[in-house]
């Protein structure tokens, strides 16, 4: 029995049944099914996400009185304002209503609600962006969240959430309880330094003659040896490797 206002869901379920019980599923072998399937099931999740979004804007009920942090009221109600949100499913449309005062930014409470993030793209990705990110490069991290999600994001907005993880780093240490270290503890990392530009006075000193004797650093471009995105995206995720 179809569930009201999951119409469009119920009829992609139907379809994924109907072709894994037809003769055209009949003739494929479990790699291929199993690719058919994966490609399906996000586009029904997705679908199911979609209704259930379509489902709470239609159940909304106006508020009496709005307004922002700074006391401002929002007097004026518009239907019928869309956002985009891109989940781990795919893009979906978020429809809420708009409160409004002249000179005043919108406020929608059904974004609270929601816990909707400031940009297009939903917590699900920011978290796969900034584990796959401190994994190795953003170009890496694109093609890893694109073969788990079908989903494809591009390289700035990767970059962008990967960064913006961390933002919230010295708040969330300043309240969570952290145990001091023992005095026979050591923390070791390892690195092969390749790429990274060292301080000259941490030279040692055969090092430091053949750099005073070596090619200044390119202007306009890389210098030999350098790599874009060469480690500093990784800045946020170091951190986290500090023991009190």
């Amino acid at each position: 029995m179809s569930q009201p206002g999951f119409e469009a869901s119920c009829e992609r379920f139907a379809e994924m049944v109907g072709f894994m019980a037809g003769d055209e599923s009949a003739g494929l072998d479990h790699g291929e099914l199993e690719q058919r399937l994966d490609n399906k099931g996000r586009q029904l999740m997705r679908q199911l996400f979609q209704d259930h979004l379509d489902l709470r804007a239609a159940n909304e009920t106006p508020i009496d009185a709005v307004g922002d942090a700074a006391g401002a009221d929002r007097p004026y109600i518009e239907v019928g304002h869309t956002r985009a949100l891109v989940t781990v499913f795919g893009e979906v449309a978020v429809d809420r209503y708009a409160y409004r005062a002249k000179n005043k930014a919108n406020l929608h409470p059904a974004d609270g609600a929601l816990n909707l993030p400031p940009g297009r793209h939903s917590h699900g990705l920011a978290r796969l962006s900034a584990v796959e990110s401190s994994r190795g490069s953003f170009d890496e991290a694109v093609t890893a969240i694109g073969r788990a999600t079908g989903v494809q994001v591009g390289k700035r907005q990767v970059e962008q959430l990967a960064r913006a993880s961390a933002a919230d780093f010295e708040d969330f240490y300043s309240v969570s309880p952290r145990h001091r270290c023992a005095d026979v503890d050591v923390i070791v990392i390892s690195a092969d330094g390749k790429g990274i530009v060292m301080r000259h006075d941490s030279l040692r000193p055969a090092t430091a003659k053949a750099a005073a004797a070596s090619v200044a650093k390119l202007e306009t471009r890389m210098s030999k040896g350098e790599k874009k995105d060469g480690g500093d995206h990784r800045d946020w995720f170091a951190k986290s490797l500090v023991c009190d």
